[in-house]
């Protein structure tokens, strides 16, 4: 079986990092810079105009440069992760990946900063000379006490929002979680009692927080490593003096009994049973220590049945994860040029996370996470980290509270426009692939790698094993195969491995009984039935079609004709006037588009094309996607009345329409037409396909779609998926020769969503 939460091993987080290119960022330009007019205008002499309004005008700096969009990730490397101290250099990918981050998140553009100084002086002096550079500082990693110093000089003493997110991010997450675990249990927050562990920058500020929302003081007991933080203790630390009680509780075990709340920043393994067993009634526990909790999930719902517990652990329920709130913070103070992230943004973005776990959850979300009924309650108290809504319902609260406390120096006047600004931002991340990935670790299915003794496919392998994406099963030389495991340490040994030359293959001559019974009559005799067998380009398919395995890899070795016929024999569709094509999935800024067909029929028919059509728009439902398709063509709605490719695709609609009524569809089209919803809009604004910008694009031929997507991918333009086989009676994905780990990963998900939605059908 598929091993879940495998630790990623070493060699390949290191060559993630350093790839063909070092590093996870780059700077892209944003205006054209291909002419020397454009060059002239981006340096000199033509940027001595912005620079002049600017100078008369500091706020026009929004105007004519990224400032507006632009976040400062700054630290100095002395509390980074799980770490420590390691230095602002050897803190440098952490920061990169908060970049990314805030990217994927919420479209906000990132530089990383690493300052080599522990003085605070000189770290908020440095801040400071750069800040004129940003829209906003997202402080990180930096050690307790020196960070309380370091953010509040640094709020105090610069216009631009500062947030120390290892401080505020956690406590905004598990405040909206402690509003909603209450409302569940029927808790007044005055009158719980909450008990910390840990005392750190990010304790701290959950407290301090805890406290607005509501607790009382006196309630609030925290604990550091030497026990209850009582005010006859010596040696505290201003911030720790803030939380001495007077109280003759000295241990955690000791403050812990009759408590509502326990919230855990600290150690794992630390909670024990007993202590929960202690609490009050339906007790809390946000046991956030990571990568172990202080007290295992498992461990302590057998305990209390009444419990309702968060981690830090994406394998758990109720996963507190900062993306939660700190893109989507500082989106929104970015988009009303606040000068502060004050209290009342940070309470609005708790309140907007805790009413948003009430709404009814997308089919996408669920989908992601592997439910059909993710409802508020105690296993759903915060959203998910992919939940799409997350940008526009906390950005807005944030922006409108920045606007109500007097902090923004612009304001929002059309939050409908504004809310679907937001929404666009969510297509320039492709979410796509990470939304199949954990679609299809929502339920494994067999997968079958054929070439399985190439490096390659095996690692592929590996990977969908350790990611909980598929149960492998590795058809090749078993020999190669334990080789190449054995070499790279891929940890695949209990993996199921066929080599049909070998002496023993599981039920290979009732394969060659029933693939004779189906080819008899097509020009197959009984001995090139058994020869087939010993091939594993027919083997594999065989394994499908007799329920032995749930879907079909191959072709990355082999010319894909010589890939896809024994596809096509064996699991292709029994209604030979039905048709299989290919599609590849382009990842765009804008979101997924689906080109067919890239791979299979040369000259389609009207009748093929619409066949495609609506087989491509079936694949696209089933990733929970709408689909719109473009039929595409040299020409514009009968402009040319000639062309026998125009009267195609005008023949195909048609035909479309009658067989799939509800599926939005348009064209004969120009692809600039079908690409720019606006040009469309301006020039044919009777399309059906005006204000629902495409998806799908249908070619009239194989040559037109295979050079369009080859040249998409090859310049750099788009990350390809694919190919992907439409119109089979069962799961099989034919790669292109060469294709790469990502690649074949990518289909074999695609593959088991395929495989799981086929079985929803039977």
């Amino acid at each position: 079986m598929a091993k879940k939460n495998a630790p990623i091993r070493k060699r390949d987080i290191l060559d993630y990092h350093e790839g063909t290119r070092p590093g996870k960022v780059e700077v892209i330009p944003t205006k054209p810079s291909n002419s020397q007019r454009d060059l002239s205008i981006a340096y000199s002499p033509g940027v001595a105009e912005p620079c002049l309004e600017i100078a008369a005008n500091p706020s026009d700096a929004y105007r004519y440069t990224a400032k507006g969009n632009l976040v400062a990730v700054i630290t100095n490397g002395t509390a980074v992760l799980g770490l420590g101290d390691i230095g602002p250099l050897a803190s440098k990918p952490v920061m990169e990946g908060k970049g990314v981050l805030f990217k994927i998140f919420a479209d906000i553009d990132v530089f990383d900063l690493e300052l080599d100084t522990k003085d605070p002086e000189k770290f908020i002096q440095t801040v400071k000379i750069l800040a004129p550079t940003f829209g906003g500082i997202n402080l990180e990693d930096i050690s307790a006490p020196e960070c309380f110093e370091i953010e509040q000089r640094l709020r105090e003493e610069l216009d631009i929002p500062v947030m120390h997110d290892d401080q505020h991010g956690t406590a905004i997450i598990t405040g909206a979680a402690l509003l909603n675990a209450l409302e569940i249990v029927g808790k007044d927050i005055s009158k719980v009692k909450v008990v910390f562990n840990g005392a750190g920058a990010s304790a701290i500020s959950c407290a301090t927080l805890y406290l607005s929302l509501g607790v009382r003081p006196e309630n609030l007991l925290m604990c550091d490593s030497k026990g209850v933080i009582h005010s006859e203790r010596s040696g505290l630390t201003h911030e720790k003096l803030g939380f001495a009680r007077d109280t003759p509780l000295r241990y955690l075990s000791e403050a812990i009994v009759g408590a509502d709340i326990f919230v855990g920043l600290s150690k794992g393994n630390i909670l024990q049973p007993e202590m929960i067993q202690s609490m009050a009634k339906d007790p809390v526990v946000f046991a956030l220590a990571n990568p172990d909790p202080e007290i295992q999930y498992e461990l302590a719902k057998s305990t209390r049945e009444d419990l309702i517990m968060a981690t830090g652990r994406s394998d758990n329920p109720n996963q507190v994860n900062n993306v939660l709130g700190f893109p989507y913070i500082f989106r929104g103070a970015l988009d009303v040029r606040a000068t502060q992230i004050n209290e009342p943004m940070k309470l609005a973005a708790v309140r907007a996370i805790a009413e948003l776990a009430k709404e009814p959850v997308p089919e996408i979300v669920n989908l992601a996470y592997g439910s059909r009924n993710l409802t508020f309650g105690p296993d759903y108290i915060i959203p998910k980290p992919f939940d799409p809504r997350l940008i526009y319902k906390v950005s807005s609260a944030v922006a409108r509270a920045a606007m109500e406390s007097g902090v923004a120096k612009t304001s929002i006047a059309n939050w409908d426009a504004y809310e679907e600004e937001l929404r666009s931002r969510l297509g320039r991340d492709d979410k796509f692939i990470r939304l199949v990935m954990e679609k299809a670790k929502t339920n494994p299915k067999r997968v079958v790698f054929n070439e399985a003794d190439n490096y390659k496919v095996l690692k592929a392998a590996q990977i969908v094993m350790e990611e909980g994406i598929a149960e492998p099963i590795l058809l090749g030389d078993v020999t190669r195969i334990q080789a190449l495991n054995e070499e790279y340490s891929l940890g695949l040994e209990d993996v199921q491995i066929i080599d049909v030359k070998s002496f023993h293959v599981p039920r290979i001559a009732e394969y060659a009984d029933e693939y004779y019974k189906w080819r008899q009559r097509k020009g197959v005799g009984v001995d090139e039935a058994r020869r087939n067998m010993r091939n594993r380009d027919y083997y594999g398919p065989m394994m499908v079609r007799m329920g032995d395995a749930d879907a079909y890899i191959t072709g990355s070795m082999v010319k894909y004709p010589r890939a896809v016929k024994p596809v096509l024999e064996i699991l292709g569709p029994k209604d030979h006037s039905r048709t299989v094509a290919g599609v590849y999935v382009m990842l765009t800024k804008r979101g997924p588009r689906f080109f067919a067909d890239t791979t299979m029929n040369q000259d389609p028919s009207a009748d093929r094309v619409a066949q495609i059509a609506c087989e491509a728009a079936a694949m696209v439902r089933r990733m929970n996607l709408e689909p719109r398709v473009a039929l595409l063509s040299y020409s514009n709605f009968g402009s040319s009345a000639e062309g026998k490719t125009p009267r195609k695709m005008r023949e195909a609609l048609k035909l479309i329409r009658e067989r799939e009524p509800g599926l939005i569809a348009d064209g004969e089209m120009q692809a600039n037409f079908a690409v720019d919803n606006s040009l469309l809009n301006e020039q044919f604004p009777f399309s059906d396909l005006v204000g629902k910008e495409p998806n799908i694009f249908i070619f009239p031929g194989l040559s037109s779609a295979n050079i369009s997507y080859k040249l998409l991918q090859s310049m750099g333009s788009m990350e390809a998926v694919g190919p992907l086989l439409i119109g089979l009676n069962y799961p099989a994905h034919v790669l292109q020769l060469g294709s790469n780990v990502r690649e074949i990963v990518n289909a074999a998900a695609m593959a088991v969503i395929d495989a799981q939605s086929r079985e929803v059908i039977d």
